[in-house]
């Protein structure tokens, strides 16, 4: 194998912050990813030096221009439902920290760079096109509405 003709690219781990933000009618906000076009939570990768209820906040800023007054942690996942392949190959398996917020303010507007569209649904009637790894995370969140 000619190491100057191939290229591998080896999976990474990396540190994301996500938040489930539930309106005042218990609908969780979704975002259609331009990426994957699917539907996720508003969330992303965490820089370095920032903590995670920053990049949290910030994320949900940059992609829906909601500004989160408060975050409680909602849980953390990771391991092989949390790996993906971004469009451009590159590999990774996040370390997914998820707050859960009903404290939020602003005008809501997708930014067109990483979301298409937002919209709020009920936990039971949310699209069957999640990203994967999100199925997991709103799974949660439908058994924790539900019981």
């Amino acid at each position: 194998m000619n190491s100057k003709s191939t290229t591998c690219k080896k999976p990474v781990n990396i540190n994301g912050a996500g938040v489930l933000l539930i309106d005042k009618d218990g609908k969780v906000l979704l975002q259609l990813r331009t990426d994957s076009n699917s539907w996720g939570i508003p969330g992303g990768c965490v820089n370095v030096g920032e903590s995670l209820q920053d990049a949290a906040k910030r994320e949900v800023y940059e992609e829906t221009a909601l500004i989160v007054d408060d975050l409680q942690l909602f849980n953390i996942y990771s391991g092989e439902k949390q790996h993906w392949i971004y469009p451009d190959g590159n590999e990774v398996y996040i370390i997914n920290t998820v707050f859960i917020s009903n404290s939020f303010h602003g005008i809501m507007k997708a930014d067109e760079v990483e979301s298409k569209e937002l919209k709020f649904f009920n936990i039971n009637n949310i699209p069957t096109e999640i990203i994967p790894t999100n199925v997991p995370i709103l799974e949660d969140l439908k058994s924790r509405i539900n019981n």
